[in-house]
């Protein structure tokens, strides 16, 4: 993030919580920060926009930061996933900004762009619990924990309960619902008759690879 953009956008968070992720706040951040109008529309051509993506991007990478620092090698599997989803709820400095950002990211020409962070979300989380799978597994994980954090998300906006306590319950059965789906493919695959059912989709799985850092392709 640029330092143009970190200015307008910690100038924005005043304003998010009474007119949301508008061209109204963009143009408040403008004056709060003292800034020339032509370049912070440079920076963000799409006003509050960019800045609510930023905003959203900006945690990730605090989340990432703090997760680096964590000793969580006494936990279990779905201890360490649940514990770092916590943690990107823990680094959020205002709940406002992301119920308006939910908001935003609900209307149909930005749905797509809100969902994508969200994948990036799950994809930070994943890489900071040091994953390393290459084939769907790398999809199916992202996925499966995108839906986890929305739900997640919208529980979080409505619970009021001590110290987020009720929120952390509800993480924790859904971990527990995704452990048991992997549970039952365990199964699956220690079947005999079940793993001959499965033969033609795990082929087909198999072929699937995660995609390749920018840097590694043809001129990249």
């Amino acid at each position: 993030m640029t330092d143009i953009k970190a200015q307008l956008l910690e100038a924005a968070l005043a304003h998010v919580v009474f007119d949301g992720w508008s061209d109204v706040t963009f143009r408040a951040a403008i004056a709060d920060a003292g800034g020339d109008p032509a370049v912070a529309r440079g920076v963000c051509p799409r006003g509050a926009l960019d800045l609510a993506v930023a905003f959203h991007n900006g945690g990730d990478e605090e989340m990432a930061v703090r997760l680096a620092a964590e000793d969580m090698s006494e936990l279990r599997y779905s201890q360490k996933v649940a514990r770092a989803v916590q943690v990107r709820f823990e680094v959020i400095p205002d709940k406002e900004a992301v119920r308006r950002g939910t908001t935003l990211f609900a209307l149909p020409q930005h749905a797509a762009e809100g969902a994508q962070l969200v994948w990036g979300t799950a994809d930070a989380i994943w890489k900071a619990l040091g994953d390393t799978s290459d084939d769907v597994n790398w999809y199916t994980k992202r996925a499966t924990l995108s839906a986890v954090y929305s739900s997640t998300v919208l529980y979080w906006l409505g619970d009021d309960s001590l110290e987020g306590q009720g929120t952390w319950a509800f993480l924790d059965r859904r971990i527990d619902d995704v452990m048991r789906v992997e549970k039952l493919k365990s199964k699956v695959n220690d079947s005999p008759i079940l793993k001959r059912v499965m033969a033609g989709p795990n082929w087909l799985a198999s072929k699937i690879r995660a995609p390749q850092p920018a840097t590694d392709l043809p001129g990249g």
